[in-house]
Order: structure tokens, then C-alpha cells, then sequence
């Protein structure tokens, strides 16, 4: 497990984070369709936190997008780098995250988040965040739809719905079992809607959350415990 120290110069209040959101919402490409869906590597990310013990770990687990086999992980445990502010999540994770990518031994190719992109108040969530610092393609796919409204996607498998924020499109309510709750789908970085949602269903061939998430959420919740023990 890598050990991670917070940045030398990382945002200390919410002014300072939102200062740094407006400069690199700037460098997000919107304009390319991504890598091709079951091809290349896949890795998913996600965090857990003892906030009592001022811990956050992060996981980066590494599939082969054809076969969703695993084929490296890595975990990063350090200090809480930021305090809990809703919109402003991503400065609490991303040390740990890109230290965990960093600790791979292969390149993650396409990388899936356990959250948002444009479907951010600010259109500025983890998924693009991580995307602009590492230059990689990222997706976010998240459990709820944070504040956005959408229309109840159709019961079968593949079914969507636009996640809207007043007229505009940030995601999509993406069914990704025949009628299970669906996921809610943002682009992250230098990856279009529909393959952000067609990635989303080649990872998610018998649950309802993508492989890349169920196994980097089990990794970085093994993580914690023994960093806690």
C-alpha cells in the first residue's frame, strides 16, 4: 500500500477549491468519443474514509475490458486532505486516487469513477477533475443523481433517460439490469455520453453497478480496515 502525503500548495478552504475548479473546468475535451467499448484495459477507482482517524485510502483495480478478469491493483492510504463540503468532494479523494493509479504496474486505460463529471453543480465532479490532472479518459457512474431530475428510464436492460439540469443534458438515468434502480452516467474527461454509457453496460453484465466500481469498492474497504487495525 502507498502512503500519501497531501500536495504541497492543495487547496485549504472552499475559496481556494473553487478557484482551482474554475482554471481546470477550462481543460476539459468534451469533443472526443473515447476508446472502443470491451477493448483495452478498464480501471475503477473509489475511496473510503475513517474520518475519526483522519484516514482516506483510495483503490485503482485494473480489468481487461473483454473479459472484466482482474489484472493489477493498487491501494494508497493518507491523511483527509480537505474537509467535507458538498461539491467539493474531489479534494478530499484525488491524493489518494492518483497515488493508487500511480502505484500501478500497467497504464489503466479507460478509467470509471464511483460519481460524477458533468453532472456536478458546477460541472466540474471527481470524473473530470481526475481526467485534466492524469490526461486519461474518464467516466463517472453513480449511485443516485445528486440534484439533478430526470424521467424514470424504460424497465429493460439498456434503457435511458437524460439526467438534466434545467434543459441541459449533464448524464444519463442508465438501466443497467432489467428492472433494477438505474445508474446515473457522466462524462469525466476525453469520452462522449454514449460510450461513457455503453462502457458502463459491458462492465455491468449481472449487477447493478459496473465491475470496475464492485471491485474497487471491496479492494479500498479491505484497505481501510487493515490501515485502521
Amino acid at each position: 500500500m502507498t502512503t500519501v502525503r497531501i500536495p504541497a500548495g492543495w487547496p485549504a478552504t472552499e475559496e481556494q477549491a473553487r478557484l482551482v475548479q474554475d482554471e481546470l473546468r477550462e481543460r476539459v475535451v468534451l469533443d472526443e468519443p473515447g476508446p472502443p467499448p470491451g477493448t483495452g484495459r478498464v480501471t475503477g477507482v473509489d475511496v473510503a474514509y475513517d474520518d475519526e482517524r483522519d484516514v482516506v485510502v483510495a483503490a485503482a483495480v485494473v480489468l481487461d475490458a473483454a473479459t472484466l478478469e482482474v489484472v493489477a491493483e493498487a491501494t494508497a492510504v493518507g491523511r483527509v486532505s480537505f474537509p467535507y463540503v458538498p461539491g467539493l468532494l474531489a479534494f478530499r479523494e484525488i491524493p489518494a486516487v492518483l497515488a493508487a493509479l500511480d502505484a500501478l504496474p500497467c497504464p489503466p486505460g479507460l478509467v470509471v469513477c464511483d460519481g460524477y463529471g458533468l453532472a456536478h453543480p458546477r460541472r466540474f465532479g471527481l470524473a473530470s477533475h481526475l481526467g485534466v490532472l492524469t490526461g486519461l479518459p474518464v467516466i463517472g457512474v453513480a449511485k443516485n443523481p445528486f440534484t439533478f431530475s430526470y424521467e424514470e428510464p424504460g424497465v429493460r436492460r439498456g434503457s435511458a433517460s437524460p439526467l438534466l439540469a434545467g434543459t441541459d443534458e449533464v448524464g444519463r438515468a442508465l438501466r443497467t439490469q432489467d428492472g433494477i434502480k438505474p445508474v446515473f452516467v457522466s462524462v469525466g474527461h476525453r469520452v462522449d455520453l454514449d460510450n461513457a454509457c455503453a462502457h458502463t453496460l459491458a462492465l455491468s453484465p449481472k449487477y447493478r453497478l459496473p465491475e470496475s466500481t464492485r471491485r474497487a469498492d471491496s479492494l479500498c474497504r479491505r484497505a481501510l480496515q487493515e490501515a485502521t487495525a
